[in-house]
C-alpha cells in the first residue's frame, strides 16, 4: 500500500471529506491564478471578454437590428445570457482537458480522480462570480429593486452548476479516449451559442421550436433568471412552453440526470485514467 493510500485510509469520514476540501480548494485557486499568469490585465480579463461580447451584440442585435425594441431591460437580458453562456463555456471547454493535462498528478497521487474536474469546475463558478459584478452594477444602474422572488437565483444557479459539471464529466472522460471530442465541442458550442436564445428573444422564435429549445437545461435556467431579475417584462420560460410534459421539471430533470451519467461513465473509465493520459 503507497503511503498516500495508507494516510486516506487511517482518516475518518469527517477528515476524509476536509482532506478532499483541501484538495479541492488547493487545486482551484491555482488553476484560477494560472489561467491569468503573466498577463497584463490578469483578473480583469475575467471581465473584459464578456462584455467586449456584450458590447458587440448589444450595438448590433440591440440598436441596428432592433431586438430591443419594446423591451427596456435589453441590456440586461442579453447580459444575463452572456455571462451564463461563459460560464458554461469556460467549464465545459476547461475540465474537457484537465484529466490528460495533469496526468503525472494522476500517477503519482492518490486521491479521488473527480475531485480534478469538480476543482476546474469551481474556478469557472470563480469567474462566473467575478462576472456577476458587471451585471449588479447594470442593475443599479437601471434602479432595479430587489425582491423576495431574488432568493430563486439561489437553486437556479445551483442547477446550472449541477448541469455544467455532469457535462464537463462526460467531456473530460471522453476525452481521455477519443481526442477529436475537443475540436467537436468547439463546434458544437459555437452552433448553439446562435442556436440558443442568448441574443433573440424566444418569442422570435418559431413556434414549433420554443419546446424543444426548453428541452436545454440552460436555456430553461437562463430565462427564469431573466423572468426572476427582468420586471415588468413578459419572460418566456420553460414553463409556458412545455406545460404538457412537467414544465420546468422536465429540463430539470435532464440536468440531474446528465449529472448520473457523467458520474457513472466517469466511474467506469476512472481505473484507466493514469494509463491512457
Amino acid at each position: 500500500m503507497s503511503e498516500a493510500r495508507y494516510i486516506t485510509a487511517k482518516l475518518t469520514a469527517r477528515e476524509r471529506v476536509a482532506y478532499d476540501a483541501r484538495i479541492i480548494g488547493v487545486l482551484s485557486r491555482s488553476e484560477f491564478k494560472l489561467k491569468y499568469a503573466d498577463s497584463a490585465l490578469g483578473y480583469l480579463w475575467s471581465v473584459a471578454k464578456p462584455m467586449a461580447l456584450f458590447s458587440v451584440l448589444y450595438v448590433v442585435f440591440g440598436r441596428f437590428f432592433g431586438l430591443g425594441a419594446g423591451n427596456t431591460h435589453y441590456p440586461i437580458y442579453l447580459l444575463i445570457g452572456i455571462i451564463l453562456w461563459t460560464f458554461f463555456v469556460d467549464a465545459s471547454s476547461m475540465t474537457l482537458m484537465s484529466l490528460v493535462s495533469r496526468g503525472s498528478l494522476l500517477r503519482k497521487l492518490m486521491f479521488p480522480r473527480l475531485l480534478i474536474p469538480l476543482s476546474v469546475t469551481l474556478t469557472a463558478a470563480i469567474t462566473l462570480a467575478v462576472n456577476m459584478i458587471p451585471l449588479v452594477i447594470l442593475i443599479a444602474w437601471n434602479r432595479l429593486v430587489p425582491e423576495v422572488k431574488w432568493v430563486l437565483l439561489v437553486p437556479l444557479f445551483l442547477e446550472l452548476f449541477i448541469f455544467t459539471f455532469g457535462v464537463s464529466v462526460i467531456l473530460a472522460t471522453l476525452f481521455v479516449r477519443f481526442r477529436d471530442v475537443g475540436q467537436l465541442w468547439e463546434l458544437t458550442t459555437q452552433l448553439l451559442f446562435y442556436a440558443s436564445p442568448i441574443i433573440i428573444p424566444v418569442g422570435f422564435l418559431p413556434p414549433w421550436s420554443q419546446p424543444i429549445m426548453f428541452l436545454n437545461p440552460f436555456v430553461q435556467i437562463m430565462q427564469d433568471m431573466r423572468a426572476v431579475l427582468i420586471p415588468n417584462q413578459v419572460v418566456i420560460t420553460a414553463a409556458d412552453r412545455l406545460t404538457n410534459v412537467g414544465g420546468r421539471l422536465l429540463p430539470i430533470g435532464i440536468a440531474f440526470t446528465t449529472l448520473l451519467v457523467g458520474l457513472y461513465l466517469f466511474k467506469r473509465q476512472s481505473p484507466w485514467f493514469a494509463e491512457r493520459v
